[in-house]
């Protein structure tokens, strides 16, 4: 199963030095029942970009807790064996976390299949996104809008052999 990874740059240096990503459990997204639902689609690429952009949201909440880090959204796209991502029965349909799995140790690096991440001219965007999010989340629409336009911004594909450009 592919499973996406929502990190920062920092905990991409981090596991790239460690050589896994980890400790576990760690929060991935993936194509889940509630996913599927949700979105209401049977192909799969459509599902799996659901599943990377719930993750870059994820990854935008992990900035917003991290004031200094370098403002760029970063998701590892990793394969784990299909038992290995399990997700929440009692959460599948919650709006919030919708795709959702746990995995429960660390996963090799090797497993990677590519980085994603914010290319440079998203950075101004993904830090009014991050100042923002507490209260979009408190239901304030002009905070919203913000979170929003980081969401304009595409994720750019990298290999994994791109991550120590990526970090230095």
């Amino acid at each position: 199963m592919r499973v996406y990874v929502p990190l920062t740059l920092p905990g991409l240096a981090a596991a790239h030095a460690a050589g896994e990503l980890g400790p576990g459990p760690l929060t991935a997204y993936a194509v889940t029942p509630g996913l599927r639902e949700w979105y209401v689609s049977d192909d799969i690429e459509e599902l799996e970009y659901a599943a990377l952009n719930r993750a870059a949201s994820a990854s935008l909440r992990l900035l917003a807790g991290a004031p200094g880090v370098a403002r760029r959204r970063v998701v590892v796209a990793v394969d784990v064996p299909d038992q290995d991502a399990v997700a929440d029965p009692d959460r599948g349909l919650d709006a919030s976390s919708l795709g959702e799995v746990r995995i429960a140790s660390a996963v090799p690096l090797t497993k990677a299949a590519a980085v994603h991440a914010d290319a440079d001219d998203a950075e101004p965007d993904v830090a009014a996104a991050a100042a923002a999010l507490g209260a979009a989340d408190h239901g304030d629409d002009d905070a919203q809008f913000t979170v929003d336009g980081a969401e304009d911004h595409e994720l750019l594909w990298f290999g994994v052999q791109e991550i120590p450009h990526l970090i230095a």
